[in-house]
């Protein structure tokens, strides 16, 4: 380095500071220019607080918590608890869905008792047989248009016809299972049912021929089915006897032609004994009459083969709504009478139904009949027009009476007969309408 250099570099050093710093105050206005809004621009300079000093330390991290060590018995608790959780909640969603199996379960099995589904559990039982008696292929074509279904098997009741119900479990996960119906129906034949008629006249009469009654063949079959409920059925009574009121003396000149005077009379008598002409209107019927005063069987009497199907058709109907029925009328009130008369009335949302209901109450007064609760009807179709018509009368004898005058029309033609409601009843009716008194007695007779 030259003599004199150190100087100069003396010299120079303070001038290079000094232009740093000018440099960085330069950009130190820039920058504080460019922070500046144009708003502040117009306001006077405010001195700018001094901010706390900004400590250059490094902040305190958190350090992280420490995991808990638990012990083995304690790691095993945890477990079982968990696992009992989990075994609670999966036997309670069991145990829902074992209870919406059981509703649904329950559901289709009232759904099955129900009137128009029951017909479709019914299985008709028929005696081959059945077919070669009269009546008996009306009997099956009847059934079979209805709906319902037929099956053959030998009976231990010749002619006979039972029944089979497909039962529906209410239980979860129980197969459906055919039960035997305790009714039984057996056709029989004209001659037989004569025959054992005509047995019971003979024993009535004291004679000492024994032969099968009605009585000893019901007894025959409750032993080979018991605990059945039996019923009878007969075609073509009535238009037998009706038959033998045409044919009598055309039979008996057969009869008297041919012979002689000896046999005649023997021909005669068998001849009468063979066709029954010794049996009369009056003897069946009280050989029905005894039947079902011993046995509790009753036998139905048809004219034609349609109305032996019509029968058999009804008869597989009733057994088939036979549970319901009893459902129906145990969940009933015992006080509740169960005719129709009695019955409730179905009012559908139009109203269809509800001048019936107004009817029934009028009827629930003492001593009112039908055509009496018509005729008010008739005059005053609902209960609204009725308290209009008492608030338009002007006294109080006036609304008690206003109903006395109503015709009451019964019968048809010249047994046809006319009464009025009377006062009596019309001042009841205006009391239950009107009064406020829950204790007022309305009827005084009782």
């Amino acid at each position: 380095m030259a003599p004199g250099s150190e100087g100069l570099q003396e010299d120079l050093a303070p001038s290079g500071e000094m232009a740093r710093d000018r440099e960085n105050g330069t950009r130190s206005a820039e920058r504080s220019s460019l922070c500046s809004s144009p708003v502040d621009s117009d306001r006077p300079s405010e001195p700018i607080p001094s901010s706390p000093p900004v400590s250059r330390e490094r902040p305190e991290t958190s350090l992280p918590l420490k995991k808990r060590q638990y012990s083995q018995k304690e790691r095993k608790v945890i477990c079982q608890n968990a696992g009992q959780r989990r075994k609670e909640q999966e036997a309670k969603r069991r145990e829902q869905e074992e209870e919406k199996e059981r509703k649904r379960a329950v559901a289709k099995m009232l759904r099955a008792q129900r009137p128009g589904e029951c017909q479709k559990y019914i299985t008709v039982v028929l005696d081959p047989v059945i077919l070669q008696v009269e009546g008996g292929e009306q009997i099956l074509s009847a059934l079979q248009a209805a709906n319902y279904s037929c099956v053959f098997e030998n009976q231990a009741v010749p002619c006979s016809i039972t029944w089979r119900r497909k039962t529906v479990s209410s239980q979860m996960g129980g197969g459906d299972e055919w039960t035997e119906e305790p009714n039984i129906l057996v056709l029989l034949g004209l001659k037989e049912f004569l025959s054992m008629a005509r047995s019971y006249k003979q024993n009535t009469d004291g004679c000492a021929e024994r032969q099968e009654t009605l009585q000893s063949y019901v007894a025959h079959v409750m032993e080979k089915m018991p605990g059945r409920i039996l019923a009878l059925a007969v075609l073509g009574v009535e238009n037998y006897f009706r038959s033998l009121q045409v044919q009598p003396k055309q039979r008996l000149r057969q009869t008297a032609a041919s012979g002689n005077q000896e046999k005649r009379g023997e021909r005669r008598k068998k001849e009468v004994k063979d066709s029954g002409l010794d049996l009369s209107r009056m003897d069946v019927k009280e050989a029905l009459v005894d039947l079902q005063l011993s046995t509790q069987v009753q036998i139905s009497i048809f004219e034609s083969s349609e109305e032996l199907g019509e029968y058999a058709t009804m008869f597989t109907k009733a057994v088939a709504e036979a549970p319901y029925k009893r459902e129906r009328d145990n969940t009933g009130f015992s006080f509740y009478l169960e005719k129709s008369c009695s019955g409730g009335v179905k009012v559908d949302p139009s109203g269809k139904g509800l001048l019936k209901v107004w009817k029934r109450q009028i009827q629930q007064f003492n001593r009112v009949s039908s055509e009496m609760a018509e005729a008010i009807v008739s005059a005053y179709p609902s209960p609204q027009l009725l308290i209009q018509a008492y608030e338009r009368c002007s006294s109080e004898q006036e609304r008690e009476n206003m109903l006395s005058n109503i015709s009451v029309h019964r019968g048809e033609g010249v047994t046809a007969t006319s009464r009025r409601i009377g006062p009596e009843l019309s001042r009841r009716i205006y009391l239950q309408m009107t009064s406020h008194d829950p204790d007022l007695y309305l009827d005084s007779t009782g």
